[in-house]
């Protein structure tokens, strides 16, 4: 018996043909359907909705036919296969099983970060981290490769201050169930990995990037003190794995801002612009996952209420760090889930007020309560918080700050008033908010009808000389029209304009 696998193919946004730019308009490039009986390499950007059935015999794959040697049976089973099995019904996710191409590279990296997190538990890192511990690398030797970490103290004490056990973050990231393959139409070349329970992504990054990430992780880390509720993307580890005889490959883990994504019905990804910012959507009905982009989204917006005006300012102070970075091209990620009736009907009892107070003030529930010595730089004044109307070019909500407004004062009283005060000008100075009492609430808010998922990836765009180049090429190629390729100012400006102009 021979494999036979009947599937409709929809390709979106991939070297295939160029994304539609305009809403309403389809290219015949930018999408294509066809019936094949074939199978195809799950390393390409496309999107699979599948239909029929398939016949294997389970012999004939695992050995490939007589005569064959090992290497000419993996390399078949990669083109047969391509690491698409019982698992398509993970929409849009692929599990990484044995006959997957990265089968072999996600198990060397299980089994690397299992020895990396056991380092961390066995000699937990200090109170106060020092210079060194941004510096150090730590190289473990296994049979088949090397693993190094980088700054694992750092990261492991982001991780504590996240209100994440170090046995948590092993049992997530090194479970005996496969990770999961996210097929992107990303332009960078990476891979993205996923934890089984999709809590955590895991991002192979080139070593320009991880350079970056761990040059700025100093500053890095003391915005998240400064912001405890930043919504800036959680790095939570940076690791190196060398396999003999292949090139040295970086990786990345972070927090998945869409978890949990039981329910999340739509992916949105925000740059404020609109050359190349339009993805046909799924068809109807189907289960695919599609991200959407700028121009899919105009006509709609995000109805916060009371909690607008904290994610307008956030969105402003995270989108200013950036700048100061001299970083562009990062995205807003945007998801909502309609709320059930009993969630947008639910009182807000005073058990409930006390658990989310605690969980928005928490040392384990946010980066600001490390030790101060942990990173240089202090909680500074609200008023030097507070970007002026002529630096951020945006105009002012005249909406009160939600996080005033929903500050748990409540936490304080038992202290004098003098304590209660100041914790609360500290509560308000941070931009915090009244977190939900959810699975992680750093980038979940809650409408009157809707619960949205925001945060800010992909910050390691410089605007370099290239960049420059690029930029003044774009200007001719797309005259009057808006793109990614602007100077960090233009662009920071840009995306909480679109912020402001979205929500309501």
């Amino acid at each position: 018996m021979s494999l036979s696998l009947c599937c409709d193919i929809w390709i979106v946004g991939s070297k295939f043909g160029g994304n539609n730019n305009k809403k309403g308009r389809s290219h015949p490039a930018s999408i294509k359907r066809s019936k094949l009986l074939l199978t195809m390499s799950t390393s390409l950007p496309f999107y699979l909705s599948f239909g029929g059935c398939f016949q294997q015999d389970k012999m004939e794959m695992s050995t490939g036919g007589p005569g064959m040697s090992s290497h000419q049976q993996r390399s078949m089973k990669r083109r047969r296969w391509g690491g698409l099995r019982q698992q398509w019904k993970l929409l849009g996710l692929f599990e990484i099983d044995q006959q997957h191409e990265f089968y072999s590279l996600t198990c060397m990296m299980k089994e690397g970060l299992a020895a990396a997190i056991q380092s961390t538990i066995d000699n937990a890192p200090a109170n106060e981290l020092t210079d060194e511990d941004f510096r150090l690398e730590v190289t473990q030797i296994h049979k088949d490769f090397t693993m190094e970490t980088f700054a694992g103290p750092v990261f492991a004490t982001l991780r504590g201050s996240l209100g994440m056990t170090e046995q948590e973050y092993q049992q997530s990231l090194c479970s005996e169930n496969c990770y999961l393959q996210f097929i992107s139409n990303s332009k960078s070349k990476a891979d993205f990995f996923l934890t089984n329970d999709k809590r955590f992504f895991l991002k192979t990054q080139n070593k320009r990037e991880i350079k970056f990430l761990l040059g700025n992780l100093k500053i890095y880390m003391e915005h998240l003190r400064k912001y405890p509720h930043s919504l800036l993307v959680k790095f939570l580890g940076v690791h190196r794995i060398q396999i003999p005889r292949r090139r040295k490959k970086y990786f990345i883990v972070m927090q998945s801002v869409f978890y949990p994504d039981d329910r999340i019905n739509t992916r949105y990804d925000i740059k404020g612009c609109e050359v190349s910012r339009w993805t046909e959507p799924a068809p109807e009905g189907s289960h695919i996952i599609v991200v959407l982009k700028d121009l899919n989204f105009e006509g709609q917006f995000i109805t916060l209420d009371q909690q607008r005006s904290w994610l307008l300012r956030q969105v402003e102070i995270d989108t200013h760090f950036l700048r100061q970075l001299n970083v562009l091209d990062y995205s807003l990620l945007l998801a909502h889930q309609p709320l059930h009736h009993d969630e947008r009907h639910q009182g807000l009892s005073f058990a409930t007020l006390i658990v989310r107070a605690k969980k928005s003030v928490n040392p384990g529930s946010s980066p600001i309560h490390m030790n101060a010595a942990t990173v240089p730089g202090a909680v500074v004044d609200e008023d030097q918080l507070s970007l002026s109307e002529t630096d951020s070019g945006l105009k002012k909500p005249h909406s009160q700050d939600a996080s005033r407004s929903s500050s748990p004062r409540t936490c304080a009283k038992d202290a004098g008033p003098a304590s209660a005060e100041a914790e609360l000008q500290d509560f308000q100075a941070q931009n915090r908010r009244l977190l939900p009492n959810l699975k992680n609430p750093l980038h979940i808010i809650d409408g009157p009808e809707q619960r949205y998922f925001v945060g800010i990836i992909d910050i390691f765009t410089v605007y370099s000389f290239k960049k420059r180049l690029e930029h003044l090429w774009k200007r001719l190629r797309h005259p009057g029209r808006s793109f990614s390729t602007v100077s960090p100012q233009t662009y920071c400006l840009r995306l909480c304009q679109w912020v402001q102009d979205h929500t309501k």
